[in-house]
């Protein structure tokens, strides 16, 4: 996998500058971020972390999307969430991993050194208040995830998992209304993340598609017509009250 031009050290080319957790760092801030950075890029299928193990670094996942999975004592391992450009990966202050990181595509991350990027945050509050704005955040997604596994119908679910994938890795057409994007997750994937099978996966998708609500390219390119509907057939309301 070649890296990206961004990787060449300029954060202002940053794709994910103002989302990830230097979005509120000033100039002198990020020249100490950039001290203690470096980039790794990992192949689709790559794990980046085994569950347990120590990490000597934290980081953003710049492009591509990765898998958080958990393993119980039987083996058998479920998907637990996804993580998506600009969201964060390791926890300061903790020395193991907890769950598995695993490269659903090619995925590039700016990692920090850890004890370096810990100390920084003790005298950098934006890196502290961001981090922690991120932290509320994902939790608020767990919480909203648990009411699309708990409450939402089969064709509720596949929508909201769109919407979310929509929303966070997309490419805006001109009108600003319809959205592009490469589905990242393959149909056996997704059936493990949502708890359904693989034929309701393929047989909602294709209603979604039949319906209009979306338009397929082969099985990974996604169009979406019209993000107002979709969130309507999620079951969410339209003025983004859906957690990403």
């Amino acid at each position: 996998m070649n890296t990206p031009n961004f990787t060449a050290g300029k954060c202002s080319d940053c794709p994910i500058r103002h989302r990830a957790v230097c979005a509120r760092c000033n100039a002198d801030e990020l020249v100490e971020l950039d001290a203690i950075k470096y980039y790794r890029t990992y192949e689709a299928g790559q794990t980046v972390i085994w569950s347990g193990d120590k990490m000597g670094f934290v980081g953003s996942v710049v492009s591509g999307v990765a898998t958080l999975t958990q393993t119980m004592e039987d083996g058998r391992t479920q998907m637990v969430g996804l993580l998506l450009p600009s969201d964060f990966v390791g926890r300061p202050g903790r020395d193991g991993a907890a769950y598995n990181v695993v490269a659903t595509t090619d995925v590039v991350m700016c990692c920090f050194r850890k004890k370096p990027f810990e100390e920084l945050m003790s005298k950098t509050p934006h890196i502290a208040h961001r981090l922690l704005e991120m932290t509320l955040d994902e939790l608020d997604a767990a919480r909203e995830w648990m009411l699309v596994l708990g409450r939402k119908t089969a064709r509720e679910k596949i929508a909201s998992l769109l919407s979310i994938i929509a929303r966070r890795n997309t490419t805006p057409d001109n009108d600003s209304v319809s959205t592009v994007f490469d589905l990242p997750l393959t149909r056996e994937a997704m059936a493990d993340y949502l708890g359904l099978t693989l034929e309701t996966v393929s047989r909602q998708v294709s209603a979604l598609k039949r319906d209009g609500v979306i338009q397929l390219q082969g099985k990974r390119h996604v169009t979406v017509p019209d993000m107002t509907r979709l969130m309507e057939e999620a079951g969410d309301d339209t003025d983004g009250g859906f957690l990403i």
